[in-house]
């Protein structure tokens, strides 16, 4: 039900009043940031259509349409062919586009194209949901635009994408677009203590540092996330007060060690977390608005060491190894560079 979601709940508005009208676009684009439950709406979507007991405009979620619509296992399959099909929840009228190795297979959206001209089996109306949409290339793009532009008045094809830039003008000019905010963090905090047993401190924490994705928030395991916070620390410690280059690249080998090659991304993270926190202390923010302020205290000591203009620079520059990361880069070298780098600033 809508009710169960968290937050953007302007959104929750609109596809209610869609759906109650009966004016649900058939060809959607959810656009938001990664992790605010873009999935979860559409499927929420999908659920309000087939609901046999709708109360209002929620769906009542213990139908046995509302059941079946919401559980779906996605395929564990390494065989490329099994990504060649739409895969359906238990209610057959719910299908969903998986991608094969962060990649949308044209063959499914020919697929899909193809289902999407048959009549519902049980409910009122189809719904496919293609998640991750900007992982179309361009043939599978190119090979959905007729269904979109001109889908059958029982069909409703929802896109969900964190990054629409990625996608086609035409794949834009035919969809009707709904907008995803993070989600606001005192209600992410509230869901992870009274959903998922966090605790009061590790809910805050967990809650701030997940920049509004409440995916994000239920993921992060608290206790190694601080330890990722305190190698972050080192960083700065070192870059800034010490100025001791020699531990920064000692901690550069540990970031790239067999036991730690695994999280590298996950600790260049926290790095940025952490870097941004201090920047935004040199900007003058007040503590309480940080994303981790139980580190208020040390984080200022930090910001106090250099101008806001500095930190920023470092952003910028773990943001680029970020980037080239996508790349097959040499990542020790790369994080030598970048802790040099940042040693090497000036006040």
């Amino acid at each position: 039900m809508f009710s169960r979601l968290i937050g953007n709940d302007v959104t929750k508005l609109t596809l209610r009043r869609l759906i109650h009208q009966d004016r649900l676009p058939n060809s959607l684009l959810f656009i938001g940031p990664d992790g605010v439950g873009k999935k979860q709406f559409a499927i929420e979507t999908a659920r309000t259509l087939f609901c046999r007991q709708r109360v209002g405009d929620e769906a009542c979620g213990v139908c046995s349409s509302c059941v079946r619509t919401g559980t779906f296992s996605p395929p564990t399959s390494e065989k490329k062919d099994d990504y060649k099909r739409i895969h359906f929840s238990e209610n057959p009228d719910l299908g969903f586009v998986v991608p094969f190795k962060r990649n949308i297979l044209v063959d499914a959206i020919r697929v899909l194209e193809l289902e999407a001209n048959f009549n519902p089996y049980e409910a009122p109306a189809r719904v496919f949901i293609v998640d991750d949409a900007d992982l179309m290339n361009d043939a599978a793009a190119n090979a959905l635009l007729k269904t979109l532009e001109e889908p059958p008045v029982t069909t409703h094809i929802i896109l969900v994408t964190s990054r629409p830039d990625v996608l086609l003008p035409t794949i834009h000019s035919r969809c009707q677009k709904i907008h995803f905010a993070p989600v606001e963090r005192k209600a992410i905090e509230k869901y992870l203590i009274e959903e998922r047993a966090f605790s009061h401190d590790e809910a805050r924490l967990a809650a701030g540092v997940a920049h509004g994705s409440i995916g994000r928030a239920v993921e992060i395991d608290v206790g190694e996330y601080r330890g990722m916070r305190e190698r972050a620390v080192r960083v700065l410690r070192s870059a800034l007060i010490d100025g001791d280059r020699a531990a920064l690249l000692k901690i550069s080998e540990e970031l790239n060690d067999a036991k730690n090659a695994d999280n590298f991304e996950a600790n260049l993270g926290v790095l940025e977390s952490v870097v941004r926190d201090v920047w935004r202390l040199a900007c003058g923010v007040e503590t309480a608005k940080l994303l981790d302020p139980e580190m208020a205290d040390t984080y200022l000591r930090f910001a106090e060491q250099a101008a806001a203009a500095r930190f920023a620079e470092w952003l910028g520059e773990i943001e680029d190894l970020r980037k080239a990361l996508s790349v097959n880069i040499n990542k020790k070298v790369a994080t030598d560079s970048l802790f040099l780098t940042m040693a090497a600033g000036k006040r």
